[in-house]
Formats: C-alpha cells, structure tokens, sequence
C-alpha cells in the first residue's frame, strides 16, 4: 500500500470515530439534563414532605397544649428541611387563626404546607428559616399577645 492509502484510511476512521461520538453525546447530554431535572424536583418533594411533617407535629402539640388549657406548655423540637422560605402562624389579619403555614421555595414558584388546628394558634418565628433543628416553644394563654380578646396557643422559637 501507499503511504496515501494509509492516511486515507486512518483519518477516515478517526472521521468515523468523531461522528459516533458526536451521535452518543447527542443522545447523552439530554439524559442528563432530564436526570438534573428529576433531582431538582425529588428534592422539592422531599422538602415539602419533610415540611408537612413538621407542621403536623407543631399542630399536634399545639391542639394537646390548646385542649389542657393555660398556664400548659410544651417544648417540641422540629426539623427544618432546606428551601423554607417563611412560617406563618396563626393569620395575617390579626395574628390569631387555626393555620400552619410552611411557605417552601421550588422551581416553579412558593409551595405552601398548611396544617390545620382545632385551637387557636398564633406565634413569631421570624423571617427567613435556615434548615436545622430548632426548638419551639408551644404554650396555652388566656389572652393572645397578638390579640387579647382571644385565648391561643402562642408558638415561639427558643433562643
């Protein structure tokens, strides 16, 4: 053979090599941008279970405190999940209400997590909430800080 014929048929399977390549990274990058996809939304789903757990159990010890009546209260240790944004007791209006609500940050916009009690709940847990464990403190009164005229559950985080 020639050294022509040799060259031609090493570059037209390095040719052959390249094409393939580029035929498995086409169909390669799209598995993984929908795998970074499926993960992103696991971990929004997790979040926002782990967050319906939390709620649940600040309305469950709220409803025990409520239903015993003052001068009750409990400590309850909860877990925060990662992408918390805002925790709402009570409601906006006057602070007094029946509602537990997570606001969790997601791809798509804030999810809400709102668990419902049988008593009277109001509370101050802040601004932004960092995941971790924090400790709260739910205690029965006879007139609400946010608004007297009502008994609560008042739920606040110990510092």
């Amino acid at each position: 053979m020639s050294k022509r014929g040799d060259t031609m048929a090493k570059s037209q399977s390095s040719f052959e090599l390249l094409i393939t390549m580029t035929f498995g990274l086409a169909i390669l990058l799209p598995v993984v941008v929908i795998a970074f996809l499926q993960l992103s939304n696991s971990n929004t789903s997790l979040s926002s279970a782990e967050a319906q757990a939390a709620s649940g159990k600040l309305t469950n010890v709220a409803a025990l405190v409520g239903t015993e009546g003052p001068p009750a209260k409990q400590l309850v240790q909860i877990n925060m999940p990662p992408g918390v944004q805002y925790i709402f007791i009570g409601t906006s209006q006057d602070g007094v209400g029946h509602e537990i609500t997570f606001v969790i940050r997601s791809p798509t916009g804030p999810s809400y997590i709102t668990s419902y009690s049988p008593v009277n709940v109001s509370g101050n847990v802040g601004g932004e909430v960092n995941p971790g464990t924090y400790l709260f403190n739910v205690s029965a009164q006879s007139s609400c800080p946010n608004n007297p005229q009502l008994p609560c559950v008042y739920i606040s985080p110990v510092i």
